[in-house]
């Protein structure tokens, strides 16, 4: 894998680098990444605060109190463009979560079953497809103690149907 990798907004007034692999992968179904992506779920490699760098204008910020835990959930964004390029979460202060197509090359970091998870599988959209032997949470994968939760792990690949 090349290091650095490197990211940034759709009009290029943000770029960003990051200078290790992420930590995970975690794929989020909650309703809040459903609306912030505008998609079925977000693809959100998450990194050490301190292997990322920023670079040109600086991100605006809007703060969301998640809807377990309450804590705060800030989204970055590029003001002119409006491309979310990251998460800050006061839950998880260590780490920041990219918005993984906001990378140059967006498949370049691992989404193997060891590097990733899926989370809030309970409101994930009708239709999509949970894979086999990827860790699933129908919440968070860590309790709000801090205790990690039980995943799923499916042996042959699910579609989500609702009624």
């Amino acid at each position: 894998m090349r290091m650095p990798q490197s990211g940034g907004c759709l009009c290029g007034a943000i770029r960003y680098s990051v200078s290790a692999a992420p930590i995970r992968v975690t794929i989020c179904h909650c309703t809040f990444c459903q609306k912030i992506t505008g998609s079925a779920y977000l693809v959100e490699p998450v990194f050490r605060r301190e292997d990322i760098s920023l670079s040109g204008a600086m991100p605006k910020a809007f703060v969301h109190r998640s809807d377990s835990s309450h804590k705060k959930v800030t989204v970055h964004f590029c003001e002119i463009c409006a491309t979310k390029i990251y998460l800050d979460l006061e839950r998880f202060p260590d780490i920041w979560g990219v918005f993984g197509g906001t990378f140059d090359d967006p498949n370049w970091f691992d989404r193997s079953a060891a590097n990733c998870r899926h989370i809030f599988t309970r409101s994930a959209q009708h239709g999509v497809v949970l894979p086999t032997g990827v860790a699933t949470f129908e919440t968070h994968a860590i309790g709000l103690d801090g205790t990690p939760n039980v995943p799923t792990v499916l042996a042959h690949h699910m579609t989500v149907l609702r009624r």
